[in-house]
């Protein structure tokens, strides 16, 4: 079952490696990993994309929790929240297919943010399942780049993460 973890943490160095390495010590995978301060510089907010059994994802939310830099763990998946990741592709764009690569964009509210002659780059944002379906709506030949942050998530209405 895929879940989304969020972990509020001292933004101090080393924590982030900290965090990465209760992971791997203990053979659990990371599917996207993203961090950034808050509105409160002395702490980071994670957010951490993983699988696993209930009890696989309750044993990581304890030994996050024995960290010393982690301050709160919340699985969002556990309630009502958002998601969203964003995505660059650039893709080739010569002749007709111009024309056909606007319009796709234009049907997954994706921003062209780079013209060339031969190529245009794309933005995207949304959950997981839009942006899967937008490369797949591409001619795999058209694509000659992606970059995806990973999954950032927040809880819905009065459901927050606040010390």
């Amino acid at each position: 079952m895929r879940r989304i973890i969020s972990v509020l943490l001292e933004n101090e160095s080393g924590a982030l490696s900290r965090v990465v390495g209760l992971f791997s010590a203990r053979g659990y995978n990371i599917e996207a990993l993203s961090v950034a301060p808050t509105e409160d510089a002395s702490l980071s907010r994670m957010t951490i994309a993983t699988s696993g059994s209930d009890d696989v994802l309750e044993q990581i939310t304890k030994q996050l929790n024995r960290l010393i830099e982690v301050v709160k763990v919340n699985d969002l998946t556990d309630g009502a929240h958002i998601e969203r990741e964003l995505m660059m592709v650039k893709v080739r764009a010569v002749g007709k297919d111009r024309e056909e690569i606007k319009r796709l964009s234009d049907i997954y509210r994706g921003q062209i943010i780079d013209v060339t002659d031969k190529s245009y780059t794309i933005e995207l944002t949304g959950d997981t399942a839009k942006l899967n379906a937008f490369i797949q709506a591409l001619d795999k030949a058209l694509i000659l780049e992606t970059v995806r942050t990973g999954a950032s998530g927040i809880g819905r209405g009065e459901r927050m993460m606040r010390l």
